[in-house]
């Protein structure tokens, strides 16, 4: 049977800092991100099954990247644990503002390696991840590709 690819798109805002960086994006900003989720899997060939003819039922893939990546990020300020906007985290945190501090440079490319980890885990056993895509704005956006990992 055919191997199908189905892909599903989130919209979120986020905040984040560069630590190091030598422009803008060293300073607090914010994006309006969108992240296409694309799996791939063989479609249910069961007749008596409820989710026949699906690789994974939209909803169910909308419940896992909504509880791992949207609802963690959406209006958060992410930050490197390392930054010395350290103390900016803990008085937003004190204030019951979403912060969340990461183990890397919150780059799109840092993230949505991140957010791989995060959806590869909870995906059933016969659905891979294919690939994430995640825009920053406009006009820039890092892609992954399961392919392209070792």
């Amino acid at each position: 049977m055919s191997k199908i690819r189905i892909t599903k798109q989130f919209n979120f805002e986020t905040g984040h800092a560069l630590y190091g960086y030598d422009g803008k994006c060293k300073n607090v900003h914010g994006h309006s991100y969108k992240l296409n989720v694309t799996v791939i899997g063989t479609p249910i060939h069961d007749s008596n099954h409820v989710k026949n003819g699906m690789v994974i039922d939209f909803g169910d893939l909308k419940k896992i990247v909504k509880e791992e990546i949207v609802d963690q990020f959406d209006h958060a300020t992410v930050l490197n644990k390392n930054t010395p906007h350290i103390e900016l985290a803990e008085e937003l945190m004190k204030r019951d503002h979403n912060v969340i501090l990461v183990n890397y440079q919150p780059t799109s490319e840092k993230m949505i390696t991140d957010f791989a980890d995060k959806i590869k885990a909870r995906l059933p056993k016969n659905i891979e991840l294919f690939s994430l895509r995640l825009q920053e704005t406009e006009t820039s956006f890092a892609e992954w590709f399961a392919s392209d990992q070792d």
